[in-house]
């Protein structure tokens, strides 16, 4: 990885911390600005770090520079208030290359606490998801178009909104109760659910895996179930899920970076010690009365991970767990892996049916998932015609070149 690729790598895991925690000491109101000093800062970094070393804290450095330059262009448009000579002017000359471990702390804590400042009810849900994942997780307009399954445009505009409610809010980031937290929960667990997911399959076209994004949602759901607020059933049946996930992460490409299904990836090379860790968590998330999405994914998950091949999965278990998970969270994507868990149970032709079953939105019908799932039904129950078809629709549809060879290893290539 050359210098340039080092920075851009950084300052994405970066970006969100700082963001969270000038937003924390300065407010809300300041969005723009601190967006746009941050995003200066980078520039800064690229030119700096590539001609020269990278500084021993990296982060911190980053922050120093997005906080001079903010406390710079806040005093040439005169918008000093309390709040900027308090927090920003006394503080010109601070370095934190010295509490390293305070400051990434405290970056942690703004982070976590930004997450629930913008899962606002008063906003709807896609607003809220779009602003987290542009401002706070750093991903691109494309990427949450393609996560979030709608166009580019539709993102800029709920970013917008999103960005405007936000800044017209008097709260701030310290002033939430634990019961307006505890409100906010659900967005807040669906946002670093989309994080883990972003790192797990990413829509980047670059890397297929990005691991530190999931280390990342790991990170910030630890916190979260660790807090007073956040210590619930649900932070640790989401970090069961996670850990379940994390434990195949690096058998998931071979040696080329190719994508390899879970019937090809080598068991013997799964971390043992994250299902452990992922069984543990699973057994806390049981403490309580109710049961989540992620409580169900998560026992899914245990299935795959405790069975001894993928040919002696329990699959009539994995299918009541899907059904079991319709009844919760409805979703297309879940009833495409019920008819893949039915196909393995039963038939081809038992998963076909359950495909046809599905009423699902429109962009269901267009996605590469839906035409990939019914290639691979069709062409293992005989019929080949229509399988190479929808095997062609499946690739021209895929995101990514890493989907797209996947798919045609898969589907074209057997």
């Amino acid at each position: 990885m050359n210098q340039q690729a080092k920075v851009e790598h950084l300052f994405r895991h970066e970006y969100g911390k700082i963001v969270a925690l000038l937003l924390r000491r300065l407010g809300l109101q300041h969005l723009d600005a601190i967006e746009d000093a941050v995003q200066w800062s980078m520039a800064q970094a690229l030119e700096v770090w590539c001609r020269e070393s990278t500084p021993h804290s990296p982060s911190a450095w980053l922050y120093q520079v997005a906080h001079n330059h903010l406390h710079s262009q806040l005093r040439a448009t005169q918008r000093q208030n309390v709040l900027l000579t308090e927090h920003l002017y006394t503080a010109q000359d601070e370095t934190f290359e010295h509490e390293e471990a305070s400051f990434a702390g405290e970056m942690s804590d703004a982070m976590l606490r930004m997450l629930f400042i913008a899962c606002n009810d008063a906003m709807p849900v896609e607003s809220q998801l779009v602003f987290t994942l542009k401002s706070l997780c750093g991903f691109s307009i494309k990427e949450i178009a393609l996560r979030l399954f709608i166009s580019q445009a539709n993102v800029y505009k709920r970013f917008g909104r999103a960005k405007q409610q936000l800044k017209n809010q008097t709260l701030e980031l310290d002033m939430l109760t634990d019961d307006e937290m505890l409100c906010r929960m659900p967005s807040v667990h669906r946002v670093l659910y989309l994080l883990f997911t972003e790192g797990y399959l990413s829509s980047h076209t670059d890397n297929a895996i990005r691991q530190d994004l999931c280390e990342e949602a790991i990170r910030l759901t630890k916190s979260l179930a660790n807090s007073r607020f956040g210590n619930v059933p649900n932070s640790y049946a989401l970090l069961a899920l996670m850990y379940f996930h994390l434990a195949r992460i690096n058998t998931r490409q071979d040696e080329l970076g190719a994508l390899l299904l879970l019937e090809q990836q080598d068991r013997s090379l799964w971390n043992k010690q994250h299902i452990t860790v992922a069984m543990a968590y699973l057994a806390q998330s049981a403490d309580g009365h109710t049961i989540s999405r992620y409580h169900v994914e998560a026992g899914i998950a245990a299935e795959h991970c405790l069975s001894p091949s993928f040919e002696q999965t329990p699959w009539q278990k994995v299918v009541s767990s899907y059904e079991l998970l319709h009844s919760i969270a409805p979703s297309p994507l879940h009833y495409l892996n019920h008819a893949i868990a039915v196909a393995q149970w039963k038939n081809p032709e038992a998963g076909l049916a359950v495909l046809k079953s599905i009423d699902g939105p429109d962009w269901l019908y267009r996605s590469f998932h839906w035409y990939a799932v019914q290639s691979d039904l069709l062409f293992r129950s005989g019929d080949t015609v229509n399988g190479r078809e929808y095997a062609t629709l499946a690739i021209e549809a895929a995101p990514t070149d890493s989907i797209k060879q996947l798919l045609h290893k898969r589907l074209i290539g057997r």
